[in-house]
């Protein structure tokens, strides 16, 4: 779905590149994670993925086709969510909905059926100005959606989100792929990352550190051990075992026959540990 290869770009303004020497292939029906902290080039990455940016070196390939090939009809193949939300602020959010739908020349799903899916129901008379920051992300998630892409692109999606809404447009890109679609994104969020890619890229000053599955590297990078924590008596306890031979261990079964086991933690790493670990740097 996506093909990059020894991708260099340098902005006008600046001496030194901003993307460099960067290689990846997306697979059809996978969500690809692009990780790095701000500033890192992902959101650049994006740009030149969907034509916003020009003047690089290197091949982009996107559906099987040079981006250069394509006319204007791609972007009915396409659907992208920016990191900063960009509607009409004057217009509600039912008009928004409306008038973006009306660009594509594609069906889609009624605007208050979409407006319904990210909780927007009821402010969908609304004007846009009026609109908390969570609910423009929300707006804008929707323009990404609205037309049935088979590609997404998506730049920090639950950005500005609180827990329950941020799991609502996570539960979607979870169905959108189990429909086929393919989904690119951008993200600082470890924990978003961890949950919803099939595989990501640590980006770093504008390289590719790494590309792998979220759980090949937590478990490469981190311990093949248990902790516990368990009542002995009145007194609560801490204890740590290793993975291997653990159903031999008689220490651990001694333990588990008790029923005094309050907590069990395999030690495995978080996407994070493995970033700095692979990068020396933070996702902050």
């Amino acid at each position: 779905m996506i093909h990059a290869k020894d991708i260099w770009f340098t902005y006008p303004s600046n001496e030194a590149p901003t993307i460099k020497g960067v290689n990846f292939e997306v697979k059809e029906g996978e969500i690809f994670g692009f990780l790095g902290p701000s500033g890192s080039g992902k959101s650049t990455i994006q740009k030149l993925l969907i034509g916003l940016l020009k003047g690089f070196t290197g091949d982009i390939s996107i559906l099987g086709k040079k981006f250069e090939d394509w006319g204007t009809e791609i972007y009915r193949e396409l659907g992208v969510g920016f990191e900063l939300p960009n509607s009409f602020s004057q217009l509600t959010g039912l008009e928004n909905i409306k008038l973006f739908a009306s660009l594509y020349g594609k069906k889609s799903k009624p605007a208050k059926e979409l407006l319904e899916l990210v909780g927007l129901g009821e402010a969908g008379n609304q004007r846009v100005k009026n609109y908390s920051k969570g609910m423009m992300m929300r707006l804008n998630f929707l323009r990404a959606i609205m037309h049935e892409p088979e590609l997404l692109f998506l730049d920090e999606p639950t950005a500005g989100l609180d827990p329950v809404n941020a799991r609502k447009l996570k539960d979607i890109i979870l169905d959108l792929k189990k429909r086929g679609k393919t989904i690119f994104l951008t993200t600082h969020n470890m924990h978003d990352a961890d949950e919803l890619c099939d595989r990501v890229a640590f980006i770093v000053e504008g390289e590719i550190k790494l590309i792998d599955e979220p759980r090949k590297l937590k478990l490469e990078h981190g311990e093949q051990s248990v902790d516990l924590v368990y009542l002995n008596g009145e007194e609560r306890r801490e204890a740590r075992f290793a993975l291997r031979g653990l159903r031999q261990n008689p220490d651990f079964m001694k333990i588990l026959e008790a029923d005094s086991l309050e907590t069990i933690h395999s030690k495995e790493a978080t996407l994070e540990d493995v970033f700095i670990k692979t990068t020396g740097r933070s996702l902050r």
